[in-house]
């Protein structure tokens, strides 16, 4: 993979979609033939806005696998109407069997957290949904004095936002509601950009 240096980022997705069509589309006709008929992805993806952490690349997932919901620090808020329906559209349309919570290392959602004085007014509205994360880890461990504690409060603080979203999704009634019909396996992950290892998240 090649560093993007094109002096026209529009211009490069024209030229990028073409290699795509002659190396991937075009030698795989029939498939996407297939997905034109309709989706069937098994996962809904709950992951991070951030450019670096798109969801089917560091999987390796093909069109038609991910279901995928993005915003800034993987938030799952209960009262949104945007999140609300992508999750109604996967569970009782799409009948997905796995929901996904994805946060990654060097999140800016949670530095702009940390540093609620400096956040922009709907960022920070927006991140008062994972505010207990922050908490929670400044109740565990002293003040950082270091870089190298800095960075590893953000990575607690990242880890601990992953868990409360999963709590926030359990409580979901649309979740609560399709776990008492057919079973639905939820999962917390964890994307580290240094090493590019995903991760489960206990």
């Amino acid at each position: 993979m090649t560093e993007n240096t094109s002096p026209d980022p529009i211009e490069r997705m024209f030229l990028g979609n073409a290699v795509f069509r002659e190396t991937d589309f075009l030698p795989n006709l029939p498939y996407w033939r297939k997905i034109v008929l309709g989706q069937q992805p098994k996962i809904l993806w709950i992951g991070c806005s951030d450019s670096r952490v798109n969801p089917e690349r560091i999987t390796g997932s093909i069109p038609g696998e991910l279901f995928v919901q993005r915003n800034i620090g993987n938030i799952v808020p209960l009262q949104d109407w945007n999140f609300t329906t992508v999750l109604e559209f996967a569970l009782m349309k799409l009948k997905v069997e796995h929901i996904i919570i994805c946060g990654h290392s060097d999140c800016g959602a949670i530095k702009a957290l940390d540093n609620e004085e400096d956040s922009d007014y709907y960022i920070s509205i927006w991140l008062n949904n994972a505010k207990e994360a922050k908490e929670r880890v400044d109740v565990k461990i002293k003040k950082p004095e270091t870089p190298e504690e800095i960075r590893e409060r953000y990575r607690l603080i990242e880890l601990e936002n992953i868990r409360l979203q999963m709590e926030h999704l359990k409580a979901h009634p649309l979740v609560k509601k399709t776990i008492k019909e057919r079973p639905l396996f939820l999962h917390t992950l964890y994307f580290d950009l240094l090493n590019g290892r995903l991760t489960h998240v206990d």
